[in-house]
């Protein structure tokens, strides 16, 4: 079946990017082989989070980025240029990531940059790029905190500002008989730039719908223990949860829930449940099972290049589609969007990359989307669950792959 749920504009800049398109597999938009031995290579800087709380998303953002640089040069580069990856350690610290970039930039003087993993980390990174006037598109920095700095070179390469994501959960629920909505809503959300609003904003939609809240609480992204606060929630016995995680602490969560035998209505987290591999780890088979989280990308999308994409994934780290984390998809995507606008450009001038950025619409192996002046993407989001050993799609309704669970089956019981 296919799945279209990002509408991006329509007019010349997108005729444009459609007829370079033409005849590419999974090619993204380059110059040929034709020059590119002899024209010096694009390198491309990453602050990427190998180790501390982002390390699992970070490992899959690298993955992503460098299958994208391999697969570009594979078909002859960027405008005759073949692309090299640099890399460097961030710890998931916004202090080294300022580090990372401010040496990536002044000293190395790489040709683009890459946006490193989350908001926290996206933030002061790009306040660097843009002292430097580099174009900086991210994969999952969607704070509305990164969008009201009047930058002008910043991109999320995702459908939708990642602060809307979990507004499809609640649609999702209030969408539901009456007589089988639940009454009572427990919160708990990381002290994040991204995450905080998010579950602030859900926490609204329900309370303005009649869904009382019982429990609340924002804690340090760092913790020794996350006991305390799950047992919190479990104890509010609120028939729907609500957790602004990454997967540390959705996975600590999810533990203690499944040892105190507390089982809400409907669990939705802000990541971990799209971590694929990691999180059935983490959590055990039989525990992912109506688990839900918002969702730009699926192995299964019929979008552009995605089919290839995953092949290639597979082919190259081994697993499963299944297997791969949502975050793949969002990180070769910025690929895939640097290379278009650089294209359309016909230059490595990050001055004249920035206005495409602003003009163009994008094919992504996540849809397509275009930017608005503030670098926010303008497709949709959805809402996935773990129902029968995967994650599918499971609203809004026209693009649904498959019957939502509901209620939550028990944990251990599917």
């Amino acid at each position: 079946m296919k799945q279209t749920f990002c509408i991006g504009r329509t007019g010349a800049a997108a005729l444009v990017i459609s007829a370079l398109m033409v005849g590419l597999s999974l090619s993204v938009v380059g110059g040929g082989a034709s020059g590119a031995a002899s024209k010096s290579p694009i390198t491309i800087g990453v602050s990427i989070s190998e180790t501390g709380d982002f390390s699992p998303d970070g490992a899959a953002d690298m993955n992503a980025y460098s299958l994208w640089a391999q697969l570009v040069n594979d078909s002859g580069g960027i405008l005759g240029h073949k692309v090299q990856m640099k890399f460097v350690n961030d710890a998931s610290s916004t202090s080294q990531v300022v580090t990372n970039y401010t040496t990536l930039l002044s000293k190395d003087h790489v040709n683009f940059v890459f946006g490193p993993f989350s908001s926290l980390l996206t933030i002061p990174a790009s306040e660097i790029a843009a002292r430097y006037g580099y174009a900086f598109v991210e994969p999952s920095g969607g704070s509305q905190a990164v969008f009201n700095r009047g930058l002008k070179n910043v991109f999320e390469a995702e459908p939708q500002a990642g602060y809307q994501d979990m507004l499809s959960f609640g649609d999702w629920v209030l969408g539901l008989p009456k007589s089988e909505r639940p009454k009572t809503a427990a919160y708990a959300t990381e002290d994040d730039p991204f995450i905080g609003p998010e579950v602030a904003a859900l926490q609204a939609k329900f309370e303005a719908a009649g869904i009382k809240t019982v429990y609340n609480k924002t804690y340090p992204i760092e913790l020794p223990s996350y006991a305390p606060i799950a047992l919190g929630v479990a104890q509010s016995k609120a028939q729907v949860v609500v957790l602004g995680t990454n997967l540390p602490d959705a996975t600590a969560f999810t533990q203690t829930f499944i040892q105190q035998k507390y089982n809400p209505l409907a669990i939705d987290y802000a990541s971990g449940p799209d971590q694929g591999t990691p999180w059935v780890k983490a959590v055990g088979a039989k525990n992912v099972a109506g688990t839900t989280v918002p969702l730009g990308w699926l192995p299964t999308l019929s979008t552009y290049q995605n089919k290839a994409f995953v092949a290639a994934y597979v082919k190259k780290y081994g697993g499963n589609a299944a297997a791969m984390s949502t975050d793949a998809g969002e990180a070769y995507s910025v690929g895939q969007v640097m290379a278009q606008a650089i294209t359309a450009a016909g230059s490595l001038s990050n001055t004249k990359v920035i206005a495409e950025l602003h003009k163009l619409t994008f094919k992504t192996v996540q849809g397509s989307f275009a930017f608005n002046k503030q670098g926010i993407p303008n497709g949709h989001v959805v809402l996935g669950q773990w129902v029968n050993g995967s994650l599918q799609i499971i609203y809004p309704p026209a693009v649904a792959t498959v019957k939502a669970l509901f209620p939550k089956p028990a944990w251990g019981t599917k």
